[in-house]
């Protein structure tokens, strides 16, 4: 055995665990490690931010199905990372984030730059570890990947004081395979709950599927859309489950929630049997938990078992990894044959299908740029735009607000990972990093950030890290001079009292491109919208266009915060029928 340093230790460590790009910005307590990647073929990204850093590792963790990995130093660098450890917990996104401490004598003494970050990361992370000695390394690596990536996925945090990075001695690898006491995860379903569910599916007259981010995790795509040709139900999706259904397959219903589909919402308040896969059954998807699916029997399927019946009540759990708990409710379906009439699921159908007519839209269904005189665009259609040019292929990035719900409802998306957005947390400034870690992942991809001009600032400077590593991301801001949200939100409920939401002093984006090295273009009428686009899509590097929209228009459908699925707007109502 050599003998090597922690620091060298570490970066061998997770050689071994296949890491070939780590994101990361350095410090005083992460120094040995830094020196140590200066002979290591792991490829470091510098960004300028370390929030940068834990949400381009978020970034590239989701479209490539592998574990992210983010570095920093004590103190302000590892609290930095706390909104993306977060973002990932939210949506069980597999990362290992590896800060640096303050050396284990001084603990405890408020040392410069000392935060004890295991106490402020433990709510917000999978598992955390402190590492007293360097010998303990090999083994912390090896459990920290297995926890992260295992069972429902999330991050661990690694937190390495600087004396041990700089110990040395030769350290053991360990030849077992990882274990932590006390974790455990569900694999294989139990086989009477499996068919207890296939029972009910075949008795259901108006079954519905709630896709959510668990088949994306699990890689079970194909199980899904053969087991919806199967029992030919509608499905409809989380924002997480998006891309797991081909946007345009006629059986898929779209968005369920909040911003969801009418006709996805409807169906979810009149099915009698909700088959739940993979999903959190959170507020924004369910509405009023007390009016949710008020006529249904729910199957849930899912790995965590914290997650059953935690918000809604649940006829038959299925604990299990969906990757072997789908291809068992395919053989039960196929040895309990349906025994509701086909009348009544034909009818089921119908219905949807009206549904679908009284919305008025889907996502393919062309909507006007804009008004005539050269009136200011709508982003709805803008969205609509970027799919065209793109052919549909793009992986689409979004910031949180009113353009990640336009996204999430207009661009179809038509695989798994092709669709990255922060779900669970909404973290505004979460898209320009999370697409550079889009790119490092699949360099092979365009990929296409839909920002807003409230959230693209919140992290702007990773345009420099864009520059730096020739990253081609393509940014469209679909800009309103608002937080449009908010100011959704204060004109419906809030009596259109409108506090702190006009963004009024922007930059210039063209001018910001330029100091960047980026190129950037400025569209603001219907005519040019599609050239520029399709010049976004032919450029070599990094582009910017900033897309100026109406700033009135909202996002609908919408179910009100505490209202009912059943009660779906479709338009802004009008003053006496506001409660």
């Amino acid at each position: 055995m050599m003998v090597e340093s922690g620091a060298r230790t570490l970066l061998q460590c997770l050689q071994e665990e296949g890491v070939e790009v780590i994101f990361g910005y350095p410090g005083g307590a992460v120094l040995p490690i830094y020196d140590a990647l200066y002979d290591s073929p792991i490829r470091h990204i510098l960004v300028r931010h370390e929030q940068g850093a834990v949400h381009a590792a978020d970034g590239y963790a989701r479209v490539s199905g592998r574990t992210g990995v983010c570095l920093a130093t004590s103190g302000p660098g590892a609290t930095n990372l706390v909104t993306g450890l977060a973002t990932a917990q939210m949506d069980s996104i597999p990362l290992v984030a590896v800060t640096g401490q303050v050396a284990r004598p001084l603990i405890g003494t408020d040392a410069f730059q000392e935060v004890d970050t295991l106490g402020v990361t433990r709510a917000i992370t999978k598992h955390s570890y402190l590492v007293d000695d360097a010998r303990d390394i090999p083994r912390i690596v090896h459990e920290a990947y297995y926890i992260a990536r295992t069972g429902r996925p999330g991050p661990v945090l690694i937190d390495i004081p600087k004396n041990v990075a700089l110990q040395r001695g030769p350290f053991e690898h360990p030849a077992a395979p990882p274990g932590r006491r006390g974790y455990r995860f569900s694999t294989e379903p139990e086989g009477a709950a499996v068919e207890a569910a296939a029972q009910a599916i075949a008795a259901a007259e108006r079954p519905l599927l709630i896709v959510g981010g668990g088949v994306i995790h699990s890689g079970s795509e194909e199980s899904l859309r053969r087991l919806m040709a199967a029992l030919d139900a509608p499905a409809a999706s989380t924002l997480m489950g998006l891309g797991a259904v081909h946007g345009t397959d006629p059986r898929h219903l779209g968005l369920l929630g909040m911003h969801g589909t009418y006709a996805a919402n409807r169906a979810t308040a009149h099915a009698d049997l909700i088959i739940g896969l993979g999903l959190r059954f959170d507020d924004r998807v369910t509405g009023s938990t007390k009016h949710f699916a008020p006529k249904a029997k729910i199957i849930h399927f899912d790995i965590d078992e914290a997650e059953i019946e935690k918000i809604v009540r649940v006829d038959f759990p299925v604990l299990g990894d969906l990757r072997y708990a789908l291809p068992a409710l395919e053989a039960a379906i196929a040895r309990n044959p349906q025994t509701a009439s086909a009348a009544a699921r034909s009818a089921w159908w119908e219905e949807i299908r009206e549904w679908e007519a009284h919305q008025g839209w889907t996502a393919l269904t062309p909507m006007e740029l804009g008004g005539e005189n050269g009136s200011l665009l709508r982003p709805q259609a803008v969205i609509q735009e970027i799919y065209k040019a793109t052919d549909g292929e793009a992986v689409v990035v979004t910031d949180v607000g009113q353009h990640q719900m336009w996204t999430a409802l207009l661009y179809p998306f038509a695989r798994a990972r092709q669709f990255v957005t922060s779900g669970g947390l909404g973290t505004m400034g979460f898209g320009l990093p999370a697409a550079l870690g889009a790119q490092m992942a699949r360099p092979d991809a365009s990929v296409w950030l839909v920002s807003g001009d409230g959230s693209i600032q919140m992290n702007i400077q990773e345009m420099a890290t864009a520059t730096n590593y020739g990253l081609p991301v393509r940014v469209v801001v679909i800009n309103n001079h608002q937080l449009g949200m908010v100011r959704q939100w204060q004109e419906l409920f809030h009596q259109e009292r409108y506090s702190a939401v006009h963004m009024t002093d922007l930059p210039d984006y063209r001018l910001l491109a330029e100091a960047y090295g980026w190129k950037g273009m400025r569209v603001e009428t219907a005519q040019g919208l599609r050239e520029a686009l399709l010049d976004c899509a032919s450029e070599p590097g990094p582009v910017i266009l900033d897309v100026v929209v109406e700033p009135q228009e909202n996002v609908f459908p919408m179910v009100p915060a505490g209202a009912s699925l059943a009660d779906v707007l479709l338009e802004k109502p009008q003053p006496a029928e506001r409660s």
